[in-house]
């Protein structure tokens, strides 16, 4: 008896273990892009697209969309669900709120916009829900989940561009901005300088403090004639790099000579094509949600 006994208990801790794995909340993606797509819904040129528009908002109002799509968000409903991811995200400013949120949960057939306390004047629930049953919804019904979420996300960045916001700082994104044009002009005349002075300096002063005297020279001479201290930063450390391997390219390129580690076209570090086209360079703003938004289904 006491066998049989011991035999139910552990039968039922393991049904109520069971049980709990089975009614666990669905975790929190993490925040790897504007576009988050655990589905293999959407194409990869359909992200890259979606992506530029919202980076194109948010440079523009500041504004921060983000779009997510879940297979399901089971046991909880979508509007729990959504409102722990905007509240782990934080997407949109901090203070300024302006941040929105569109969930899809494939398998369940539902969605959801969830909005940021600053938007809810202009992306009211009203003009949320005709957004999900106007333009989303008809289109996933005929199997158009590209072209449903496209339209969306375009309804709403037309509602914020009619809002009035604060106006971006200079530096909005999560990171270094150098300008692109100033950086790929100035490039050029950077490696030929780093290899000119590179090969007088390491000469007269040594490897080591030749490439880092070689380095504070390009970063001098970035910042005189482009004005960037990012850039001039940049340039002092591709200096350095680049007059401290300099002998090893040569060593490559020498017949005979052993092919030496070092940079292969091919390789896999660096930038590398994901689910996101901003991966990685894309975070929350420390937006508040306070539940305002609205839900669908099809």
């Amino acid at each position: 008896m006491r066998a049989l006994s011991a035999v139910k208990a552990l039968l039922a801790t393991l049904l109520v273990c069971l049980a709990t794995m089975v009614l666990a909340d669905v975790a929190v993606p993490q925040l790897t892009g504007r576009v988050v797509d655990q589905t293999g819904t959407l194409s990869s040129s359909d992200i890259a697209g979606l992506t530029q528009k919202l980076k194109d908002l948010e440079t523009r109002k500041g504004s921060q969309v983000a779009v997510l799509i879940v297979p399901t968000t089971q046991p909880e409903t979508i509007e729990q669900f959504s409102i722990r991811v905007a509240e782990t995200w934080k997407i949109g400013r901090k203070k300024v709120d302006d941040g929105a949120l569109l969930v899809i949960a494939k398998t369940d057939r539902k969605l959801r916009i969830e909005v940021g306390y600053g938007l809810e004047g202009s992306l009211t629930d009203v003009t949320a829900r005709r957004i999900i049953d106007e333009v989303i919804t008809p289109k996933f019904r005929q199997g158009d989940f590209a072209g449903g979420i496209d339209a969306g996300v375009d309804r709403i960045i037309g509602v914020i561009n009619g809002e009035t916001l604060p106006v971006p700082q200079p530096q909005a994104s999560h990171g270094t901005d150098l300008d692109f044009d100033s950086l790929t002009s100035f490039a050029p005349v950077a490696l030929f300088g780093a290899l000119v002075i590179g090969g007088i300096l390491r000469t007269l002063l040594g490897r080591l403090i030749g490439s880092l005297a070689t380095g504070g020279a390009m970063g001098v001479i970035a910042w005189l004639l482009v004005g960037s201290a990012g850039l001039a930063a940049l340039s002092a450390i591709a200096g350095f790099v680049i007059a401290f391997i300099a002998d090893s390219f040569a060593g490559m390129n020498t017949p005979g000579s052993p092919r030496r580690g070092g940079w292969t076209s091919g390789s896999s570090g660096g930038w590398s094509s994901g689910s996101s086209s901003d991966s990685g360079s894309f975070s929350g703003g420390g937006g508040s949600f306070g539940g305002g938004g609205a839900s669908g289904s099809w």
